[in-house]
């Protein structure tokens, strides 16, 4: 543990501090880590707390001019990439050249965003197709689905479609290989995260569920690459068929660059892992909600069978759908999606305003749920008010900063700043289309009707139930589709 560095003993602690005391503390955040955070949040918001885990020290910091300076330090001193590679131990799981040249960020951020527009059609074509796989319904009845591995089927389609098109996004084996990549990832990171440092880089190699996916991903996709490669020196840029997806955009983004068709691969799943996971969790959480309030389900369907009457489906009118923008976004700000984000690790001693110094080593986190239920954010903030951003949004018409994919020190779904989640804007546009379908389409319930299936929390890691059910059946008068 890291009880004796100097810089850390000011920075006051939850849970038992002592050399020996704090691995206690440590067991106690694998199962009690959300009741920790709120207690230091509530015990010293504006300032920094710190919780011991297995191996460091997880510094929080609370308010929002801590969570701002965390956005604006330079990434010499605060990390996120340093803290993705230390938490899920990509360097030894994925290889370092994913961080060393993300240039899948790069994708995400310049042609994936851009063409959110003209791919919209087909990722709304892909959405009904797999809902209709997926929920399979019988006439009028009722039909149980276990939602998050539905949701997880149906996003894995929708945003495969948008990634790399058809045919390969309904092929059985690629979608069964990004599912469980996703998956491979975290039952790596959670086996390496109990281990010493020295020692992972010997079990590391051991975990082949990766490097065997890695292989997979090279049979679908190494023919594609190639095809494109001839073709590209074939018509150079007059080459009028080149398909839209992330294998032409990641060609064009490394042209200047080494590259391999390994590298290729790897960008593609792990871009697919986090689009994947991402959307997937939050779609769960809106289900849970919208099956548990019933009483927001009429005012959503008026709202979308309005806009998309008047204008039809694109992503200027989805756009217009502040009810189901809104409705989204509280369901996230109360989900209590992960016990932290804005995860940082520390490479450089940094100092805050305040005077107090983190030294380099350690991980700096924001609380999720504590600062989306603080009452100096959020007028009564524990309780679920699916359209307070529209009401927002109408008071001080500021339409875009009550936005889903706005940031925000007082939102951090995202993180905040500049390396908040890049496809933020491709997640909401594909969970507005998605719950816009479920909406004009079927009736939905709880199958134990017992209310909102609870959280699962381990360490750092959490989510929605998995394993929670629910019950689907065509609406008797569907809407517009």
């Amino acid at each position: 543990m890291l009880t004796t560095i100097p810089q850390l003993r000011p920075i006051p602690t939850i849970g038992p501090s002592g050399p020996l005391k704090s691995y206690i503390g440590a067991v106690r955040f694998f199962f009690y880590g959300q009741e920790m955070l709120q207690e230091g949040y509530d015990k010293f918001r504006g300032s920094l707390f710190k919780i011991p885990t297995l191996t460091t020290w997880l510094v929080v910091g609370s308010g929002d001019r801590l969570i701002d300076e965390i956005r604006r330090a330079p990434d010499e001193n605060l990390s996120p990439d340093g803290a993705t590679r230390e938490t899920f131990s990509t360097d030894l799981t994925l290889g370092p050249d994913l961080f060393d040249d993300p240039f899948h960020l790069e994708i995400v951020r310049g042609p994936l965003t851009r063409n959110i527009g003209a791919k919209l059609a087909d990722v709304q074509d892909e959405i009904i197709a797999a809902f209709d796989e997926f929920i399979p319904i019988q006439g009028d009845e009722w039909t149980e689905v276990t939602v998050f591995d539905a949701v997880m089927d149906i996003v894995c389609r929708a945003s495969n479609r948008m990634l790399v098109g058809l045919p390969l996004c309904r092929n059985p084996d690629w979608i069964d290989l990004n599912k469980r990549f996703t998956i491979d990832l975290v039952t790596s990171a959670i086996v390496l995260l109990f281990l010493p440092d020295s020692l992972k880089p010997f079990v590391a190699p051991l975990l082949r569920s990766i490097p065997r996916g890695v292989k997979r991903g090279i049979k679908h996709l190494e023919p594609l690459i190639e095809e494109r490669l001839e073709q590209k020196a074939l018509h150079g840029d007059d080459w009028s068929e080149k398909p839209n997806d992330m294998i032409s955009w990641a060609l064009d983004v490394t042209m200047d660059r080494p590259r391999s068709t390994e590298a290729l691969v790897r960008a593609v799943l792990a871009t697919n892992s986090a689009a994947i996971h991402t959307t997937t969790v939050s779609f769960t959480f809106i289900l849970y909600e919208l099956a548990t309030r019933p009483e927001y389900i009429q005012p959503l369907r008026d709202e979308v069978e309005a806009v998309i009457k008047e204008e039809g489906w694109s992503k200027g009118s989805v756009r217009k759908l502040w009810k189901v923008d809104s409705f989204m976004k509280e369901c996230m700000r109360v989900s209590n999606a992960g016990p932290v984000t804005m995860i940082r690790k520390v490479m450089k001693d940094f100092t805050f305003s305040d005077g107090t110094t983190v030294p380099a080593g350690g991980m700096i986190v924001v609380p999720f749920d504590p600062v989306h239920t603080d009452a100096d954010h959020y007028t009564d903030p524990k309780t679920f008010d699916g359209f307070r951003f529209e009401k927002m949004r109408g008071n001080d018409n500021e339409n875009l900063k009550h936005q889903f994919a706005s940031l925000s020190v007082d939102y951090v779904l995202f993180g905040n700043g500049r390396h908040a989640c890049p496809g933020r804007f491709f997640v909401a546009n594909e969970l507005k289309v998605m719950l816009s379908h479920v909406l004009l389409n079927y009736d939905i319930k709880m199958a134990d009707e017992r209310g909102r299936p609870k959280n699962w929390q381990f360490g750092p890691f959490g989510g929605p139930n998995v394993t929670a059910k629910m019950l689907f059946r065509r609406r008797a008068t569907s809407g517009v589709t």
